[in-house]
């Protein structure tokens, strides 16, 4: 794991990650952290999972298969996980950065769309269905927890993974929903560098 601090918010590289333990530390994060606490960004990789959010429903879990399903405490359905996709999650205390949750998923999502046409990608959010859209394929995902002003959990961009898992579930509860990814858009980048552009995107929209 590495860190590095820009401006009030500390980034963790976390590397490849199971997802429980991972996110077992975020909830014990948030629950011992106080005013003075400086928000955090992690960035991970996850084997592949399936996590089913509060509110979800098992009908929207077609074939899981020997991929594990883990239910979690974010909002929304389910989502798939995996290798070659870029997850950040996001620490932050609302309160202190005067931010609404709408908001602070409005920032998540312009992040990306910031990114997106950095490659000449146009995207967009829809006030139906959380998350980044190229045409009518998702190609990044969110859901969030906020917890006495502090939120975690965060945002999964497809990068350049196996796609396959995300037919075996109605991605976000939405039947038929396509899934896309920056590789086969024509976006040749690495893992690394992707999460790293990524982040300086969220750190700027945070500003």
């Amino acid at each position: 794991m590495t860190e590095r601090i820009t401006t009030d918010i500390v980034v963790r590289h976390l590397g490849r990650q199971d997802y429980l333990p991972t996110l077992e530390a975020m909830q014990g994060f948030t629950a011992g952290r106080d005013e003075n606490t400086p928000d955090e960004l992690w960035i991970v990789e996850h084997p592949p999972v399936f996590t089913l959010g509060q509110a979800g429903k098992r009908e929207h879990l077609l074939n899981p298969g020997e991929i594990p399903v883990v239910p979690v405490d974010r909002g929304g359905q389910v989502t798939y996980h995996g290798p070659g996709q870029v997850v950040i999650y996001l620490l932050l205390d609302l309160r202190r950065r005067g931010l609404g949750v709408r908001e602070l998923v409005t920032r998540m999502e312009q992040a990306v769309i910031d990114l997106l046409a950095e490659e000449g990608i146009a995207a967009r959010a829809r006030a139906d269905a959380p998350g980044v859209y190229v045409g009518e394929a998702k190609i990044a995902a969110l859901g969030l927890r906020v917890k006495r002003g502090r939120s975690y959990h965060g945002l999964a961009l497809n990068v350049a993974m196996d796609l396959e898992p995300f037919t075996r579930i109605n991605p976000c509860g939405y039947a038929g929903l396509a899934t896309t990814q920056l590789a086969d858009l024509g976006v040749a980048a690495d893992w690394a560098s992707m999460a790293d552009r990524l982040c300086g995107s969220l750190l700027r929209r945070l500003g």
